[in-house]
């Protein structure tokens, strides 16, 4: 349903309110679905917003919205997909690995997408955003013009 309004119906998204009534729709929906995956976004939003310096939000299409500074984490859908960005190179490998599925939008970009229906799902996504906020760590911790590719190996042992 969700990657159906997207396809057919993505220019809703340049309707002022639009993504939060959809997103909101797709709250009730899953309210009624799989009430336990509310928990699980619940869960991840308390756990992430404990880290240092990241804030929660309204993502612009609606959703929970996970940033570091400035910067965007990633978010979560009332349906439990979880969007993020990540660096190539790791979308890549996490994508052969079936672990993550690419954006369901921006295909060929850094973007991935998880959904989240289980509690291992649920563990995966901390993960993974862990992850985000690791890379964005290393980014901000080097100097402009730095090897940030030089930390990632470092990052991914997160995943291990």
């Amino acid at each position: 349903m969700f990657n159906l309004v997207v396809k057919y119906f993505g220019l809703l998204k340049h309707i002022p309110g639009a993504g939060f009534l959809f997103d909101s729709w797709l709250k009730v929906w899953t309210l009624f679905a799989n009430p336990s995956l509310l928990d699980y976004v619940d869960e991840i939003e308390r756990e992430v917003s404990r880290w240092e310096g990241v804030s929660t939000g309204l993502h612009k299409y609606g959703g929970v919205q996970f940033n570091y500074e400035n910067y965007e984490i990633g978010h979560i859908h009332g349906n439990g997909l979880l969007d993020m960005l990540l660096t190539r190179r790791l979308k890549q490998q996490l994508t052969q690995e079936g672990k993550i599925l690419d954006h369901h939008v921006f295909k060929n970009t850094g973007w991935i997408s998880f959904y989240i229906k289980t509690k291992t799902d649920r563990d995966y996504a901390l993960q993974l955003l862990k992850l985000g906020y690791q890379i964005r760590l290393q980014k901000n911790s080097l100097s402009p013009g730095g090897d940030h590719q030089g930390a990632l190996p470092a990052v991914i042992a997160v995943l291990a």
